[in-house]
């Protein structure tokens, strides 16, 4: 199959929801999609603006500057040693690389691609793109003979359930036997809140008691979009086995897929300041404080959700009859509908709004007389 051949975007079924909410009388809360609201952080804006006589071509593989700063921040936030630049490559945003993934690998329909019950919907996308059998099991147990690429998700999207570092073991150990890739997307991995991710660090697939030391077959993904409001930037990056890493960038240069030159320098400085992250992390904690508990109180219950940037919950109807209630209080959420077939009575809150907008939607939500 091709590009044509996919189904409609799923988001153009939530327009009349939308439509809905933007006519309540203080307007719409917006809890959908999750693009971030809040400022570019100014240490990164301004290395972007320092960095705009771009008259070359970059390159795919990124500046020896940027690679070395991917593999400091790995050692210093993701607690895992051993990389060189040659472990590292930037992508252009994590979305492209997670929809080209297969093909960037060779898969085609003779394979699988394995990736969580709950799951972003690119996963399954990337796989149909080059023919492959898209197959929805959290189980590595359950991972069945003929997979070439497995898809981890942790803190995950939507439900935000994590992997800790003995379940990613478990997880390492299946793919070889399968003799599969193994890819974690992590990249809401700064965003712990409950559990003990309240105060541990989210686990990566790469940390040293994961792979005891080898990273073959591994490769972790991250992005900057939600932990320094970069989404509009398209910045993000992979990191792993070195042999992994050359196959993909010797497909990437033939494709083109190269991280602009100012966006590269904006990273360097987004993976060197720690305060914006620490700041933007208490801006979730604050609105997800005020959250939380008011959709509770309007008759949900929260399932998983102990890190992230979301909140999964289910009132025990369908989700778009769950929708249709938000949206006549002015909300809009996302349908577990998009996010597979196993959670048809879930929605996905998200956290980036504003904290003037997440005030409304708790006070909507504490003022519904529907509420159970």
């Amino acid at each position: 199959m091709g590009v044509s051949d996919l189904a409609d975007y799923p988001w153009d079924a939530v327009a009349p929801y939308a439509a809905l909410a933007r006519s309540h009388p203080d307007g719409i809360v917006d809890l959908s999609i999750g693009s971030p609201v809040d400022p570019t952080p100014p240490v990164v804006a301004a290395a972007l603006s320092a960095a705009t006589d771009a008259h070359s071509y970059p390159q795919t593989v990124g500046t020896p500057a940027l690679r070395e700063a991917i593999v400091e921040w790995y050692s210093r936030r993701r607690g895992v040693t051993g990389l060189t630049p040659a472990h590292v490559l930037p992508t252009i945003g994590s979305k492209e690389l997670v929809a080209l993934l297969p093909l960037l690998l060779g898969l085609g329909p003779a394979d699988a691609v394995v990736h969580p019950r709950a799951a972003y919907p690119t996963y399954e996308v990337g796989a149909r793109l080059v023919g492959a059998t898209s197959v929805a099991l959290d189980d590595p147990a359950e991972w069945p003979r003929g997979t070439r690429l497995i898809w981890v998700n942790s803190p995950g999207n939507p439900d935000g359930r994590v992997w800790d570092a003995a379940a990613l073991r478990v997880a390492v150990r299946r793919a070889r036997e399968l003799g599969a890739v193994i890819a974690s997307d992590e990249c809401y991995a700064e965003l712990g809140w409950e559990a003990q991710w309240a105060h541990e660090q989210v686990p990566s697939i790469l940390r040293p008691d994961v792979t005891d030391g080898d990273t073959r077959g591994i490769l972790s993904v991250y992005s900057l979009s939600k932990q320094s409001n970069l989404a509009g930037y398209r910045a993000a990056f992979l990191a792993g086995d070195p042999e992994l890493v050359e196959r993909l960038l010797t497909a990437r240069k033939h494709l083109g897929l190269m991280a602009p030159a100012p966006v590269q320098s904006a990273m360097i400085a987004a993976l060197g300041d720690d305060a914006h992250v620490a700041a933007q992390k208490e801006r979730y904690r604050r609105r997800r404080d005020i959250l939380k508990p008011a959709i509770e109180g309007a008759g949900f219950r929260i399932d998983h959700s102990t890190a992230g940037l979301y909140l999964w919950a289910t009132e025990g109807v369908d989700a778009w009859e769950s929708m249709n209630r938000l949206a006549r209080l002015g909300i809009l959420a996302g349908p577990g509908h998009f996010y597979g077939a196993h959670f048809p009575q879930h929605v996905r809150f998200s956290l980036t709004a504003s904290d003037e907008r997440v005030a409304a939607a708790a006070a909507r939500l504490g003022a519904d007389p529907s509420a159970q």
